[in-house]
């Protein structure tokens, strides 16, 4: 009898996931079916399915038994201005829990014109080792050599052992090798999968690095569509007031806005203002050390910051510059002012492979637990870190890549260092879960209240649009069913409604991989909520909807709450910390808090309305309903 094969064609992505076991050295190629693309999508939903698939309950996050996945969406690699992004998955050393963290620039296309849409690695090799992927192939190969090298000098080495300038690399520095909590990857020195400490995970299985290169384009349903859209894109952005900010002044592009409403975290969230926000603006930065600007694959926008810092702090091209958050970090919550020497910080960052907010914020800390007398220059190794001690800054930055004194504590993030030192330190220790506090002041835009205690993977302030956006215009999210205004310090049903819909559709472009910097309802969006759904559907073929998208991103929230509760997470871990519920001491909002009663009634009314109880567990009719 004859057989016939029938070959179903995927648009979009090449249906193949590479499997690495790093204790075996085997290397194999997974085939997945379509229908896992479409309930997943990919990126941090993909991730999840193998997490929690794959991993054991309990295991130590940096032990060889954790699973770390590498994962695009499947509308990676579109030639469309943010089709660019991947994310990264396991668990996290720094929360216990659910960890993850996206990247831009080209590794993520990259991969997928290697014929790979994701990387699942499990086990840890018994020397240095770094993962060659390259048209359909892929090998290990021996790191001993670059073990111990900042990220720009093994970079160079790996693209000339390669012979080929064009490898893409994703890679840990020495921060990442000495097991630094919150250390990050990088890929090209600049483009960082920086929260939840995953290069940390992979140091902890002797991982350097993973370079990518392919020759392959992927093939579209509808290409015709694809350039349409981008043609629309490239026609409308230059028209857009805050995508041409973004463009000219990079995210450091509202610090200044941010500083005059009263909401730059200062002095360690105590303040919401600094009296030096000029000196570290976009604007000054561009008037000043800026020498150009780059930007990630197939992007208009080129909102990387390239600088130049002055002697004694002048930094290196290669590794960038720095972004709002980092400026933030070093800048306004340390309340230091020099913008090359916060510069110099980020570039210290980038080579040794640190996350900059868990770095500012720990120094931060560090800073108001000198001042209150609970550190002493003894403990400190001679310094004197007090707010405003530029070289104190970036020696602490130093120290914490290399484990070196009191940088060994820091290395921990502040709820372990504060629980380390006691006296009280706990109170200066600005974290979620874990995982320290982004550079945005809940106290004046509640709905980051709800990001940072509701987010499972501790604070982040990508779960949703903030608050400001929509006090005055809901126009962009009318599609998700928001017709009225929020006020921005409500932390009503009406704000919990908003955050919940808003978290819905930035989850989504965390699977999907898609930078939101480009899409509504960002301020400095330019795309439309449905243009996401034409482009799903121009790329894949598949006819899917705006319903059908937002049910997938619910689905990627709710396995990551499923894992930390397995993890032992519980409601209790949903808090901020209590300085929030304090006024804030000075600036334009001096006396503005967050109520700790109508927060905690906030998070009851959101779990119900994910269809959980109140100890924030999924209900089972919930998980029936999303198929999980």
């Amino acid at each position: 009898m004859r057989t016939i094969l029938i070959v179903i064609m995927m648009y979009g992505f090449n249906g193949k996931v590479l499997r690495v076991n790093l204790d075996t050295q085997k290397i194999d190629d997974e085939l997945l079916d379509e229908k896992i693309y479409r309930k997943y999508l990919g990126g941090r939903n993909l991730g999840l399915y193998y997490l929690n698939k794959e991993t054991s309950r309990g295991v130590d996050p940096l032990s060889p038994e954790n699973t770390i996945v590498f994962a695009t969406g499947v509308t990676t690699g579109v030639p469309l201005t943010g089709f660019c992004r991947h994310s990264v998955v396991a668990k996290s050393p720094l929360t216990n829990g659910f960890g993850e963290a996206e990247a831009g620039g080209f590794w993520g296309a990259e991969l997928k014109f290697a014929g790979y849409d994701a990387i699942v690695i499990k086990g840890r090799s018994t020397k240095p080792t770094y993962l060659w992927v390259h048209d359909g192939e892929a090998e290990l190969m021996d790191a001993s050599g670059i073990w111990g090298l900042q990220t720009r000098e093994s970079q160079e080495a790996i693209r000339g052992e390669l012979g080929d300038r064009l490898v893409r690399i994703a890679q840990i520095g020495p921060a990442g090798e000495k097991l630094v909590r919150y250390a990050c990857i990088l890929n090209d020195l600049k483009y960082a999968n920086g929260r939840s400490g995953l290069g940390a995970v992979m140091g902890s299985k002797n991982l350097k690095a993973i370079a990518v290169r392919g020759h392959n384009r992927l093939e579209f349903k509808d290409p015709e569509k694809i350039k349409e859209i981008g043609k629309w894109y490239n026609e409308n952005w230059p028209k857009h007031p805050g995508a041409l900010s973004r463009s000219k002044l990079g995210t450091s592009d509202g610090l200044l806005a941010t500083n005059a409403d009263g909401i730059l975290p200062t002095r360690n969230f105590v303040k919401g203002s600094f009296d030096h926000a000029e000196d570290i603006s976009g604007e000054r930065m561009k008037d000043t050390i800026l020498v150009g600007t780059e930007g990630c694959y197939a992007c208009s926008i080129r909102c990387k910051r390239v600088v130049r810092g002055k002697p004694p702090y002048e930094t290196d091209p290669a590794y960038g510059g720095p972004e709002y958050e980092t400026l933030a970090a070093f800048g306004s919550l340390c309340e230091v002012g020099d913008l090359s020497a916060i510069s110099y910080a980020n570039q210290l960052c980038n080579a040794y492979g640190l996350d900059t907010i868990s770095a500012g914020v720990a120094i931060a800390f560090s800073m108001e637990c000198f001042e209150k007398g609970i550190l002493t220059k003894d403990q400190l190794g001679g310094l004197e870190p007090g707010f405003g001690n530029t070289e104190a800054m970036v020696k602490l930055v130093d120290m914490i890549a290399k484990r070196e004194g009191f940088g060994d504590t820091l290395a921990e993030g502040v709820m372990r260092a504060s629980q380390r030192i006691g006296k009280g330190s706990e109170r200066y220790a600005m974290h979620v879960k874990g995982k320290e506090l982004p550079m945005h002041e809940p106290r004046g835009k509640t709905g980051l209240a709800l990001q940072y205690t509701l987010s499972p993977s501790g604070a982040d302030h990508m779960q949703a649009t903030h608050d400001p956006v929509f006090q005055s215009n809901v126009e962009n999210i009318k599609p998700l069913g928001i017709l009225d205004p929020v006020d921005r310090l409500s932390l009503g049903p009406d704000k919990v409604r908003l955050f919940k819909y808003l978290q819905l559709w930035w989850n989504l472009l965390d699977c999907l991989c898609v930078c939101k910097f480009v899409i509504v309802p960002h301020g400095a969006g330019v795309f439309k909520i449905n243009h996401l759904v034409d482009i799903v559907n121009a790329v894949t073929g598949w006819n899917s909807s705006l319903l059908e998208l937002m049910l997938s991103s619910e689905r990627s929230i709710t396995l990551a709450k499923e894992f930390n509760l397995r993890e032992g997470t519980t409601e209790a871990d949903d808090r901020l910390p209590n300085r929030f519920f304090e006024p804030l001491e000075s600036g334009p909002r001096k006396g503005a808090k967050i109520s700790e009663n109508d927060l905690k009634q906030a998070i009851i009314t959101y779990y119900r309305m994910m269809g959980w109880d109140d100890a924030g567990k999924p209900e089972t009719a919930k998980l029936l309903d999303l198929n999980i």
